[in-house]
């Protein structure tokens, strides 16, 4: 059995079927890594955690060009309710959950049972079980987010920007959890985010994606020490931006792992 869990190859993702999104990207994520894309707003990072996942025709969009593998064989217009039973599992941006139902319902919405192992991951959510989601706050949707995930046992788990709108310490306290989760569980995990800097802290690798290209590729200890990721993405709040603002990024330095 390959030890690549999930194979990206030259994935071409366009919207509208004029405007492409996603060009060329290709990328690996191995049986019990944590992998992370890293991108400013537009990246083309969210498009192509859709295009994994099979939720990309939601926004009418279309891979119209290489292919994606998993456990080997091709999924890329595969519909989610063919995905998820393989194991892929989405954790979508902005933490959706159903907010009429209480924490509980939206557990066992996903599945019937499993929902203790969700509270022993986040024991808020056990504190919380009786409430309506609608009144949760944006840490605790991003907690019942990944545990509705969690219900559908995923091999694979695929987060898309889990720090968004979140204060410091609760993106610290997700990191943390979803490192527990990965590691208990023996998990894969591709992890799309723009704090490059705590996402660097928890992957095994990392892709950087501008302008819906991977521009460069390798190991935290590698990206980091990279001139152009520690100016654009590890500078700061204030300097976090993209690299069309002052300069092009120096392709010819791209590392392969």
């Amino acid at each position: 059995m390959s030890d690549i869990l999930l194979k990206v190859e030259k994935l071409e993702v366009t919207y509208q079927r004029v405007i492409t999104a996603v060009q060329g990207v290709s990328l690996e994520v191995r049986r019990g890594a944590l992998v992370a894309i890293l991108g400013t707003n537009g990246a083309g990072k969210t498009t192509t955690l859709r295009a994994i996942s099979g939720f990309i025709g939601l926004d009418d969009a279309e891979v119209t060009e290489g292919a994606i593998y998993y456990r080997g064989e091709r999924i890329e217009r595969e519909p989610p309710h063919r995905i998820t039973p393989r194991g892929i599992v989405l954790v979508p941006e902005r933490s959706k959950v159903f907010e009429n139902l209480t924490v509980a319902d939206n557990l066992q919405a996903a599945r019937r049972h499993g929902a203790e192992r969700v509270y022993d991951f986040f024991p808020r959510l056990a504190e919380l079980r009786r409430r309506e989601a609608g009144l949760l706050s944006g840490g605790e949707r991003q907690m019942l987010a990944i545990g509705s995930a969690l219900m559908c046992q995923p091999e694979l788990l695929l987060v898309d920007e889990l720090s968004q709108g979140l204060a410091p310490v609760l993106v610290e306290l997700l990191m943390e959890r979803l490192q527990a989760i990965r590691r208990e569980l023996s998990m894969t995990v591709l992890l799309v985010e723009q704090n490059a800097r705590m996402a660097l802290q928890v992957a095994d690798y990392g892709y950087v994606m501008e302008n819906g290209r991977v521009v460069l590729d390798g190991t935290p200890e590698r990206l980091r020490a990279h001139a152009d990721v520690a100016e654009f993405y590890l500078g700061g709040a204030g300097a976090r931006r993209s690299y069309r603002d002052v300069k092009q990024y120096r392709r010819s330095r791209r590392w392969y792992g």
